[in-house]
């Protein structure tokens, strides 16, 4: 095979086996368990992007308070990735460790994400509540 040919099918040599289902379920090696840790992590870090947006958006007419709420996100990122480099901190520099870091990662996210949906039930006339209701 000429070299021009290999490097003309380099690209898609690469994109099948990026895009080849991964069996999370049943991951066995650790390269395996440390992608669908990543996987997870994205996943959970899009559904917080969508729930951030659906409030930013009902803060549309309140500036001060979608400052805030941007000042508060920006806080808890530091607080996310702070815990989980200590969370991970005792397999540093290890296989396991994005993994480790993932899952934590992903564990919190999760729970923000929870956190910024209660947001979203608030009622009309709800005084407590910083977002208005739908």
């Amino acid at each position: 095979m000429s070299p021009r040919l290999l490097l003309a099918l380099t690209p898609f040599l690469f994109t099948s086996v990026a895009h080849a289902a991964v069996d999370c379920a049943n991951a066995s090696d650790q390269a395996t368990m440390n992608q669908c840790a990543a996987q997870e992590n994205k996943a959970a870090d899009k559904e917080l992007n969508a729930v951030y947006q659906q409030i930013t958006a009902r803060l549309k007419d309140n500036p001060d308070g979608k400052k805030l709420l941007v000042s508060a996100q920006r806080a808890w990122i530091g607080f996310r990735d702070a815990e989980c480099k200590f969370s991970a901190s005792g397999v540093a520099g290890g296989s396991v460790y994005p993994l480790i870091y993932n899952n934590c990662i992903a564990s919190v996210t999760k729970t923000r994400t929870e956190a910024l949906k209660q947001y979203l039930k608030c009622e009309e006339g709800d005084m407590s509540c910083p977002v208005p209701g739908a």
